[in-house]
């Protein structure tokens, strides 16, 4: 499966926990509260002021 933008972080985190410090690095560490659960990874990104496309291909490239 591949990640997008529209990819909910939780459901990310749910397939891949190993990805779980790709969201640290960016200053998201709040990875289990609740917003995790309905928000997608570039929702996510825009509030934490990163990348989503350098965010997604570090993802992507574990699976």
């Amino acid at each position: 499966m591949t990640f997008t933008k529209d990819s909910i972080v939780g459901d990310v985190l749910d397939q891949c926990p190993e990805c779980a410090p790709f969201f640290f690095e960016i200053g998201m560490h709040c990875l289990g509260c609740p917003c995790s659960r309905s928000e997608t990874i570039e929702q996510a990104c825009a509030a934490h002021g990163a990348d989503a496309d350098a965010l997604l291909k570090k993802i992507n490239a574990v699976k």
